[in-house]
């Protein structure tokens, strides 16, 4: 069999299959979902054209609303670049997403199916609007391009250009109205999860540690380990994983925590006076660089500032934290507050995890809140897998964060987007009566929708380098 055969025939099974392959896009349509959407579109006639009608709202609101928000990230976007440091990226409502860069490579899976799902709602909105408005439907399909995933439908132009400006826009809106609703599911999903899941997980126990980055400061013998009810961090209680990030920013943000140690103790502190200065000005009077021992600063009657080199662990087990020596004269027995002496911005951190011993954690707090994964969601049985929550919830959140972005972005009044047909069905429903000629409409439409693709454009290039480039 020759090549040009074998050509002819590969050919011939990808076109009698829907299969369209061109460089870095490959695209499947097929008509087998047909009838599917037009069951979809016989439903409950009143409640669609309630439903679509609500959708067109929305669509011209989020029309509108998606040049104002990408306005307001493009104003963001720049204050930032002319910043010193790329402070308060974290505040943007959008953000450009590149894998491995920005997105955490094992959580490519979660990334591509929402995506992916997101793209399929979108053009199930379509198809069924328009089978509604009796616009043909030809076929639905997705493609690949390049990495990212997709879905279109192929709807009959000829039915769709006889249709009026108003049943277009149900049409057109439809796609970002699905993604919105889409949201408000994964959204209201994730809100209800713990009452979901409470046959067979509990909440509001603790953080449950899930997995411990191996060689990181809580790691060890003594540190955190697969199955943790972690519960306590000093004295910031811990009932869920945002109780945990909260309690790390506020150990963070305020300054070290002090012990209130009894005054017998003291006395056996081998270099209690003798301290001396870091490189970066704070003090240290442990000159042995033991792992056990640590020193702490604290005031007296007498003494403003004095040292003692004591057994960390011993010293500070069981005692209450403190700011200053008034908050130690609770108890009959004399007591002082020490305050470790650690380097500039890190700190000495109890964390309470029964039955265990508590974990001692020294450095800065974001080493502590990165190296631990943690879930709200406690298995009430042996069998069941503590990831099984943790992925349902991240899967939520990447649907809510992508179909919202898909609705925006498909919003814009850009070229080639739905913003596009969005535009020039709203200005042929509402300005055809003031301004008769259609050229002087289309003209108007095109200078929004080049103000548009440059606003979106801007967005996505200044976007791209803030995050490979800062």
């Amino acid at each position: 069999m020759s090549s040009s055969s074998l050509k002819n025939r590969y050919e011939s099974w990808l076109s009698s299959n829907g299969f369209t392959l061109s460089p870095f896009h490959i695209k499947w349509h097929t008509g087998i979902f047909n009838r599917l959407f037009a069951r979809c579109a016989h439903l409950n006639p009143r409640f669609l054209y309630i439903w679509f009608s609500a959708g067109m709202v929305f669509g011209v609101l989020a029309m509108f609303g998606s040049v104002v928000l990408l306005s307001k990230t493009l104003l963001q976007t720049l204050s930032q670049m002319m910043a010193e440091t790329p402070e308060g990226s974290h505040e943007q409502i959008l953000q450009v997403v590149v894998p491995g860069v920005n997105l955490p490579v094992s959580q490519l899976a979660y990334f591509f199916i929402a995506i992916l799902v997101s793209g399929v709602i979108h053009e199930f909105g379509h198809g069924v609007a328009a089978l509604r408005e009796q616009v043909r439907l030809n076929g639905f399909g997705v493609f690949m391009f390049v990495v990212y995933p997709g879905a279109f439908v192929d709807l009959f132009t000829t039915h769709l250009n006889l249709i009026s400006p108003v049943q277009q826009l149900r049409i057109f809106c439809a796609g970002v109205w699905h993604n919105f609703m889409l949201c408000v599911v994964a959204l209201s999903f994730l809100l209800l999860l713990p009452i979901i899941l409470f046959p067979f997980y509990y909440t509001g126990a603790g953080a449950l540690v899930t997995e411990v980055v191996e060689g990181s400061p809580s790691s060890g013998p003594r540190g955190l380990f697969l199955g943790d009810l972690v519960t306590q961090l000093e004295d910031c209680p811990v009932w869920g994983v945002q109780d945990w990030h909260n309690c790390v920013q506020h150990l963070s943000h305020n300054p070290q925590m002090g012990y209130c140690v009894h005054t017998a103790k003291l006395q056996l502190s081998w270099s209690a006076g003798r301290a001396f200065k870091r490189l970066d000005g704070t003090m240290e009077c442990c000159g042995n660089n033991s792992l056990t021992d640590f020193c702490f600063s604290y005031s007296n009657n007498v003494e403003s500032k004095l040292f003692a080199c004591l057994p960390v662990r011993k010293t500070i087990e069981a005692s209450r934290t403190c700011r200053t020596n008034t908050d130690c004269q609770t108890d009959f027995i004399p007591s002082l507050c020490l305050i470790p002496s650690l380097e500039n911005q890190t700190r000495l951190i109890r964390v309470k995890h029964p039955p265990q011993t508590d974990m001692l954690f020294v450095g800065y707090p974001s080493h502590l809140q990165y190296s631990v994964s943690l879930t709200s969601f406690v298995p009430r049985l042996a069998f069941l897998h503590p990831d099984l929550p943790v992925m349902l919830e991240t899967f939520c959140k990447y649907l809510v964060s992508l179909s919202g972005a898909l609705a925006v972005v498909n919003a814009v009044p850009c070229f080639a987007l739905d913003g596009q047909w969005m535009l020039t069905a709203f200005l042929e429903a509402t300005l055809s009566s003031v301004i008769l000629e259609r050229n002087n409409r289309e003209l108007i439409g095109f200078f929004f929708l080049l103000g548009g693709s440059a606003l979106l454009a801007a967005n996505v290039a200044l976007g791209l380098w803030m995050v490979t480039a800062r």
